[in-house]
Formats: structure tokens, sequence, C-alpha cells
């Protein structure tokens, strides 16, 4: 018989970046903190599938629907920036820069691995540019294999509808030093380079 401690260090375990030693540090810890701070995880991973939902609009996860991005008013709903996760939203937003509205893939297209368009919320972006009609989508998909072929599909998709599309930029992070970048991030700054002004 399995003791509740070994229990939660298997279930801790199977959080992304949680190894063994970690989810066992995690449990003692749960184990001698008061009662209280077990409680209250309990009750959040509780309400986290009890009343989180994907937005009809967006499919954000949300605890209501639609999401404070889709009902608020001030979010320009001219703008969309499609992402492959929920996460990549919340990267966005912590920049400020960014005053549209979002819409969420939950993932990428990868051959290798299975997931073609109908594995994402590609059709649900159809179905929503049937009812808007926005100036600008901006593809926000990771610099990476599955985000390029991503964003790619998407744009041969999409431009028959006439939308402007437009693609994150990459290259050199601010304060980098050309020195110490990797050959594929130097020539992608190369190829994206735009005129000074």
């Amino acid at each position: 018989m399995t003791s509740p401690i070994d229990k939660l260090v298997h279930a801790l375990g199977k959080l992304p970046g949680v190894g063994e030693r970690t989810a066992t540090r995690l449990a003692f810890f749960l184990l001698r903190a008061p009662k209280q701070i077990a409680k209250d995880l309990s009750e959040a991973l509780k309400e986290l599938h009890d009343k989180v939902k994907l937005c009809s609009v967006c499919c954000n996860i949300a605890d209501k629907d639609p999401c404070r991005f889709c009902s608020g008013g001030r979010r320009d709903q001219n703008l969309i920036c499609v992402v492959e996760e929920p996460s990549d939203v919340s990267a966005i937003e912590k920049t400020g820069a960014f005053r549209g509205v979002y819409h969420v893939l939950h993932g990428a297209l990868s051959p290798l691995d299975g997931i073609g368009p109908e594995d994402l919320k590609v059709q649900e972006l159809l179905n929503r540019l049937k009812d808007s009609h926005p100036k600008e989508i901006i593809l926000a998909t990771n610099a990476n294999v599955e985000g390029d072929a991503t964003s790619l599909y998407l744009a041969r998709l999409l431009k028959p509808l006439g939308v402007r599309i437009t693609r994150l930029a990459s290259g050199i992070p601010v304060g980098g030093e050309l020195e110490y970048l990797d050959a594929s991030t130097l020539s992608k700054a190369l190829e994206d380079r735009r005129e000074m002004n």
C-alpha cells in the first residue's frame, strides 16, 4: 500500500521541472507547514479545474466567458495576436505594449509529433474571422521550427481574407552582444533588419 507521502511525491513529480528530490522536499514542506497552507493549495487546485474554462471567443483560459480581454471595451478588437499557449498571453501582457485581443492555438504544428491543424484552435480562429474583420493579425508563435511552420501555414490560410498579417520580429536580444549570439539568431536578425529613420 502506498503511503500518503509517497502518493504526494509521485503526484508532485509529474509537474514540469519537478524531479523526485524537489517533489520530496515539497511534500515534506507541506507536511510540516501549517494545515492552512495545504488546505489553501488543495482549494486552489480544486477551483482550477472547477472554474477555469476556455473563452468561447479567443480560446484563452479564463474564469469567465468571454474572458476579460474579449469582453473589455478598452481592447482594440481590430488587432488580433495569435499565440501558441495561454502562457504566451501572460508574457505579452507583462510588456504593457499590446492593447489588442488574442487568439490561443493551444500548440503548434508538429507533423513529427502527429500535431496537425485539426489539433489546434485554427478552425475557431477562422470562425471568429467570419464575424469580425480585423485590420491586422499578428502571428506571435515561437521562433522555432514548429512556430515558423505554424506561422507560415496561418499566413497562407489567412491571406485570402485580405487582412494585414504580421509576424513578431526575432533576432538580437536587447543588450545582446554579437560575439555571443548563435549563428541562427544572428542570421535571423540580418534577415529581419529594418530601415533606420
